[in-house]
């Protein structure tokens, strides 16, 4: 990542306590940049900054929650005067049953977290970023799934609210071509992660043997990849999608 331009200036990482968050955090924090990790577990968020150095601040925050989110976004402009990037990862992976399974209140926690949650950061943060010097303002770039694509068996609330965050990317994306921020998808196949840990030895085989590489997906990787899209080599793709999927993907 050539991070000379943002250095100065925050990433949000959302959920960065743990998981895609933290390895994407590391990532960046090694280039230079300065992070504010936003997560609703208070003492994991900021074990996980303290970690990264003493440049970098944790906020604790239920991205569910819109009063938080609004309280969090302030804070973290009020501490860094500026937002250069932000990562939309924070997410639940919910039941894992056939739909008729699914009750209402578990099906609307799932997509209120993922996909609700997501429109929240965004809103919230967009604000501040339309209001910093130009050409280039910012980067935003949201963590989906490949399940987004193709659904999966077992996993309608997650599947629906990751297509969501979709449609979401392209939508910003388009309307905020014209003001220096770009706005990106990334949709991984299944991650070494505390999520994967949810799921049991019959449901892993089951997933991996959707993947080409015979793998999962290595959290680095996915860093990587996140850290090229909000670097400034990245400067003519927005709306788009991303796939990083071991050939699981098919468009």
């Amino acid at each position: 990542m050539n991070a000379g331009s943002v250095a100065p200036r925050a990433v949000i990482v959302t959920g960065g306590a743990r998981g895609i968050g933290l390895g994407v955090a590391q990532r960046l924090a090694a280039s230079g940049v300065r992070l504010a990790l936003w997560d609703r577990d208070r003492d994991a968020v900021a074990e996980a900054a303290s970690s990264l150095g003493p440049a970098h601040a944790a906020f604790a925050c239920d991205i569910a929650d819109e009063a938080q989110v609004e309280a969090a976004a302030a804070a973290t402009w009020a501490q860094f005067g500026s937002i250069a990037g932000l990562v939309n990862n924070a997410g639940i992976l919910g039941p894992v049953v056939p739909l008729w399974e699914h009750s209402a209140a578990d099906f609307r926690r799932v997509v209120d977290v993922n996909l609700v949650g997501t429109f929240l950061v965004s809103k919230a943060c967009v604000r501040h970023m339309r209001g910093q010097a130009g050409p280039v303002r910012a980067r935003i770039v949201n963590v989906s799934s490949i399940q987004a694509k193709e659904g999966m068996p077992m996993a309608a609330a997650y599947a629906a609210s990751k297509a969501g965050i979709l449609a979401l990317t392209k939508s910003l994306g388009k309307e905020l071509a014209r003001e220096g921020i770009l706005v990106n998808a990334v949709t991984p196949a299944a991650a070494e992660t505390d999520m994967a840990r949810e799921i049991d030895a019959a449901r892993r085989a089951e997933i991996v043997g959707r993947i080409p590489m015979g793998r999962f997906v290595e959290v680095g990787e996915i860093a990587a990849l996140v850290a090229w899209l909000l670097s400034d080599n990245c400067g003519f793709s927005t709306g788009a999608v991303f796939d990083i999927s071991g050939g699981r993907a098919t468009y």
